[in-house]
């Protein structure tokens, strides 16, 4: 796997990581969004440096220019419900890209163990296509694993990008045999750690909870 790991350097990105974090911060479920939204973004600016581009002529009311344009096809898979604001900024970039959906939950079996379930998929055929994974936590990884697995039917991509804002040094691991090693993982920060019931340290909490509210659980 080839992994961009963008917080290394230092940029405005860290600003919104920062907010993301702050417990003073967070709880503005508005602002929370938008700075996945922003991240999104970024991230998407920066994979987009590694796309196949065509030159077409375009034509202005003054005269005519070349330009380079992405030529590839391109389809969005985020994992329902704390991708959908990163979602929406990897559409901000790349607005003629076809979207899937797909649903992963914890299941929990004990206080401290979980399965990964997935129950809902809408999605294209992704045959010969360029397949974006955006999740915003990377966590145990095993949510990027089964939603890949799942994907499989649906037809193999060309490239697989992995998006997400934070992860952990051994979720990163648990993927690095799951996926092609050509995929490329796009991710703001990195953490050291995961506590013992799988949330990423220090992390910054539940995204999807952060993003949308409290959530009943089985």
């Amino acid at each position: 796997m080839i992994i961009h790991h963008l917080g290394e350097e230092p940029s405005v990105l860290n600003r919104f990581i920062a907010q993301l974090r702050d417990v003073n911060i967070q709880n503005d479920r508005m602002r929370f969004r938008k700075n996945l939204e922003r991240i999104g973004e970024i991230l998407c600016y920066e994979m987009s440096k590694f796309l196949h581009y065509k030159s077409e002529l375009i034509t202005t009311p003054l005269g005519e220019k070349k330009v380079q344009l992405p030529k590839d096809e391109i389809v969005i898979c985020s994992i329902l419900r704390a991708g959908l604001a990163l979602h929406q900024g990897l559409m901000n970039y790349f607005d003629n890209a076809d979207s899937a959906f797909i649903s992963a939950y914890r299941k929990h079996t004990s206080e401290t163990d979980f399965d990964i379930k997935i129950e809902y998929l809408a999605s294209p055929s992704l045959e010969g296509k360029i397949l974006f994974l955006a999740d915003p936590m990377l966590a145990t990884g095993r949510s990027f694993a089964n939603v890949y697995t799942a994907l499989a039917p649906l037809g193999k991509p060309k490239e697989v990008h992995l998006f997400a804002v934070i992860g952990s040094v051994q979720g990163i691991d648990y993927l690095e045999d799951k996926f092609p090693e050509t995929t490329h993982l796009w991710i703001a920060t990195i953490d050291p750690a995961l506590n013992e019931h799988g949330y990423i340290v220090p992390g910054l909490g539940d995204a999807g909870d952060l993003a949308f509210g409290d959530k009943m659980e089985e």
